[in-house]
């Protein structure tokens, strides 16, 4: 989000290239004893179903790296896959840890999930070659190297939405917490109820690289009207007695935050614990622009992620989901640069030369998928992107946000392969944003046409030249906007407008 508005970013990029998938195989160690890999099938739609293992150390000590092994039968195919790498022989699937999971103290868990097409369980699953629930190793062991699976289906299937504590369609905006930015100050006892998510924008670091993440009330010499802190918190807590969220937000146009270490991503969840817990807040926005994001020459599969900005984030996320537990809210604000520019250029590409932060939201969208809140991309200080259609979207139009939210509820091959399908998200998890007004940020559009787009997208109506590969979505989650405060500047177009019509969706 901007502080001032700002040109958009440029989407042309060198020419369209064919990024072949990666499988990264590792040998695991042998386990403490006591080591469990336990399955879950966390939701069934017939035809298939997602599973999960969740593996505990129940040992004294330390586990360096895991390794499950499962047999589906015959008639029922792996999909796609995260939080594990996997390697696959016939129906015999390996799944190795990833850098932020591998290490468990003891009592600690970690787990991986994943789509399967078929009604088939798992069967002889293995730890390390040990028996999944636990005991010796079998007289043999099964294979743990291979070439890699097969590409996973073009879209996920869908799964039941979990309860987020959220209403079925939100309406979500930032307000701007630490600075004025010409919209002037809102004390957060003012901001009206229709809100349900209140972004604080934004914590920031001290240094690119530190991750040492910082917030504070907009100083009065900028904000003449800024409450105290204890009234800041005490509207929140009133806040959340009405069932709204309030996230911290980190980044934005100003906030860059490499986590390019190990020191940096420890720093990141310390410091960003210290603030939700000063306020009592409920989760995490992450809204990571600029040169926050990147991939190093040779991440080429979203699906297996190297690169440490990259890898950083999404375990030190990780790891504030496990403190906080399933009610922290994940929110993340993408720009089309970093996601849905992926369908046709990713990172610098197989030879190098393309800008290496396009699509690099997508490993870390992909990575946290089953904890995922919203996803609400911003449609606005945005180049032409090219939707599923083959055609070239452009930002401010009630067809720019179809096509680029059809790309989530759809799924779509990474840089155009087919080997490396992004898979769709569930409905629930998917919004999009929009600018409140002219001066909020390029490509506004009225809110006539903004209706018109999540009518699109939930009822399939009224889609203009554009027909979703997604169908329709009745659980799309909402609308997000930038910004509360420039929306009370405008007398509250965008909340007078699409706060009754989101709550009078079916």
């Amino acid at each position: 989000m901007a502080r001032t508005l700002r040109t958009p970013l440029l989407a042309a990029l060198a020419a369209l290239v064919t990024v072949a998938a990666a499988t990264l195989t590792l040998t695991g160690p042998a386990l403490a004893a006591g080591a469990t890999a336990a399955f879950t099938k966390t939701s069934d739609w017939g035809t298939g179903w997602e599973g999960r293992y969740t593996i505990t150390n129940g040992g004294s000590s330390t586990i360096a790296g895991w390794q499950v092994a499962f047999t589906l039968p015959a008639g029922t195919t792996l999909g796609s896959y995260w939080d594990a790498t996997v390697t696959s022989v016939g129906q015999r699937h390996t799944f190795t840890n990833r850098s932020w999971n591998g290490t468990l103290a003891p009592g600690a868990s970690a787990s991986f999930g994943f789509l399967v097409t078929g009604s088939g369980l798992p069967t002889a699953c293995t730890l390390n070659g040990a028996p999944c629930g636990g005991g010796a190793p079998p007289t043999t062991a099964p294979p743990t190297t291979a070439p890699p699976t097969t590409a996973p289906p073009t879209t996920a299937p869908p799964t039941n939405p979990p309860n987020t504590g959220l209403p079925k369609h939100a309406l979500i905006g930032y307000l701007h917490t630490s600075f004025a930015n010409g919209a002037g100050y809102l004390r957060m006892a003012d901001v009206p109820a229709d809100w349900d998510v209140i972004n604080l924008a934004f914590g920031e670091p001290t240094s690119v690289t530190s991750g040492d993440i910082r917030f504070q009330l907009c100083p009065v010499t900028e904000c003449p009207t800024v409450e105290t802190e204890a009234q800041f918190t005490a509207a929140i807590r009133a806040k959340q007695q009405q069932g709204k969220k309030v996230l911290l937000s980190i980044g934005g146009q100003n906030g860059q935050v490499q986590l390019t270490t190990t020191a940096a991503r420890d720093t990141f969840v310390r410091s960003v614990s210290a603030i939700i817990d000063r306020y009592g807040l409920d989760g995490l926005d992450i809204d990571f622009e600029g040169h926050s994001l990147y991939l190093n020459t040779g991440d080429t599969d979203f699906r297996n992620p190297t690169t440490p900005v990259v890898v950083n984030l999404i375990s030190a996320i990780r790891t504030l989901k496990q403190r906080y537990g399933a009610g922290f809210v994940l929110t993340m604000a993408p720009e089309t640069f970093f996601v849905q520019l992926g369908y046709q250029f990713y990172g610098s590409g197989p030879w190098g030369g393309q800008d290496p932060r396009a699509g690099s939201y997508l490993p870390v969208i992909h990575a946290l998928r089953d904890i995922l809140t919203v996803l609400h991309v911003q449609d606005y200080n945005s180049g032409p992107i090219v939707g599923l259609d083959g055609q070239y979207h452009t930002m401010g139009s009630a067809d720019f946000h179809i096509a680029m939210t059809d790309m989530l509820l759809a799924g779509f091959p990474v840089a155009g392969n087919t080997n490396a399908v992004f898979p769709a998200l569930r409905e629930d998890q998917v919004a999009f944003g929009a600018p409140s007004s002219t001066s909020a940020g390029n490509g506004y559009l009225a809110p006539a046409g903004v209706q018109q787009a999540v009518t699109c997208l939930v009822r399939g109506q009224n889609c203009g030249g554009y027909t979703p590969r997604s169908g329709t979505n009745a659980h799309f989650r909402g609308l997000m906007t930038w910004s509360i405060n420039w929306d009370r500047y405008y007398s509250w177009e965008f909340r007078l407008n699409h706060g009754p019509f989101l709550k009078a969706l079916p």
